[in-house]
Formats: C-alpha cells, structure tokens, sequence
C-alpha cells in the first residue's frame, strides 16, 4: 500500500502527459491519445530543448568536479591525518547545519564580484564543494587497507599513481552512488539557479518547467505534465541504470 501511494503521483504524471486537460481534470487513469499534441505545444511555447542541454550541461560538469575534489580532499583527509586536519574537517561537518537559504546573499555577492551573475559557473562552482560528498568518501576509505597503499609506496608509486591506479578503482559503487547523488541534487536544483540565471536561454529544465506552471491564466494541464515528464525521466534513467552501484556505495563495499 506504501508503494502503490509513492508511485502514484509519478505514475499520474506520466499517464497525464498523453492526456488532455479536461480527460486530466476528470481523474482519467489510462493513457490517452494527445501525446503528440501536448509535445508539439511544449516545444512551440517553450525552449525546453535549450533548457534540456543546460541542466546536461551544468549537470555533467558538477558531477565530475564535485567527484574529483570530494574524493581527493577526502583521501587526503583520511589518509594523511594531522590535528589540524582533522579540525577542519570538523569544521566542514559543521558546515553541514547551514541551511542553505542563509548562504544566498554571501553567494551571490561572491558570484557578483567575480562577475559570474547570469552564467552557469555561477550555478556550478557552489556544487562542486559538497560536504556530504566529502563525508561519503572519508567513510569509504576507512575500509581501503592502509597495507595496500604502503606496499604501493615501497615500490616507489608516486601519491597521484596510488590514487588513480589503486584507490580510485576499488571504490568504483562509491563514486557510482556519489556520482547519481551531485546529478540528482544539481539536477534538480531550483533556488539558486533561478537567483542567478537570468537570460532565459541560461536557465535549467528545472525553471523552464516552473514557469510552464505558474505562467498560463488557463492551465494545460496536459503540457506542464509533459513538461514535468521531460523533466524526470533523465533522472530517472540514471537511477535506474546505476541503482545496484548506488546501493553498494552508501553501504561502503569496496571493490578489488
């Protein structure tokens, strides 16, 4: 019964989308035959497909940084431990009880005065430092045998071949369920993009998706469902293909 009620709303989303809005508004369960029609409205009204390529974009660049600094800060957090390391790295836990909302106005005062408003490193640089991502990682190679890296040392393998060579491999479900976590959370990203994306061919399928919402006097109900399906299924498609990674990675397995 508890998944018949979470599946729902997106099983109605989607079911909705070949819809029109009156067949909607009448709570019809089955698809319907204005799919066509709804796709054709949706990309006539609205650059969805701009918006599509953004989100990809800003996306795809936020899941390798975010990857490749997160790993690296935490292998060195771990691996290389001092009292003064390990109070920073208290310092950043901590940083995880900011709400965000209160980090808006130093943001974009940063992003203001480096004059990065309106474009999309504006939207990416605050991504790529997660704190979570950071604690993800520290926790995974808690479990990488410190054996294995001393005997990678005797034979003379410099930090960077250890790490790439070595470390990088046997944590491959944790950078899997780190990898589809920055997608999901840059992917669906609202507040900040929509402060600091301004040109309307900058902004994120996210936005686009929004004002679709919240623009018409006379809702189509059948083109926001299209435009929400969209919207989704990317997403979905990731989770679904990495789902087992996704699983071993917050489980800490390692691999090798």
């Amino acid at each position: 019964i508890a998944s018949v009620v979470s599946i729902f709303p997106c099983y109605f989303m989607f079911v909705s989308a070949f819809n029109s809005t009156r067949e909607i508004t009448n709570g019809k369960l089955l698809p319907g035959g204005h799919f066509i029609e709804n796709l054709q409205n949706l990309l006539s009204g609205y650059p969805i497909a701009a918006g599509l390529l953004n989100s990809l974009k800003i996306s795809l660049i936020v899941v390798v940084g975010s990857l490749l600094v997160s790993s690296l800060a935490a292998y060195g957090f771990e691996k290389f431990k001092t009292h003064a390391s390990e109070k920073a790295y208290t310092i950043f836990l901590v940083g995880m009880m900011i709400p965000t909302t209160s980090l808006v106005i130093p943001l974009y005062r940063m992003m203001a005065s480096a004059k990065l408003v309106d474009s999309h490193l504006a939207s990416i640089l605050p991504a790529i430092g997660s704190i979570f991502l950071l604690f993800l990682f520290r926790q995974s190679f808690k479990s990488l045998p410190d054996e294995i890296l001393e005997s990678a040392r005797i034979d003379g393998a410099s930090e960077l071949r250890i790490f790439l060579q070595i470390v990088l491999p046997s944590m491959r479900s944790t950078y899997a369920a780190a990898g589809i976590y920055a997608f999901m959370m840059s992917w669906n990203n609202y507040m900040w993009p929509m402060i600091v994306l301004q040109t309307e061919t900058k902004k994120t399928i996210t936005l686009m998706v929004s004002k679709i919402a919240s623009s018409a006097y006379l809702a189509d109900y059948g083109v926001q469902m299209m435009g929400l399906a969209i919207a989704t299924l990317p997403m979905m498609v990731v989770f679904l293909v990495l789902q087992r990674s996704f699983v071993d990675g917050l489980t800490g397995s390692v691999k090798g």
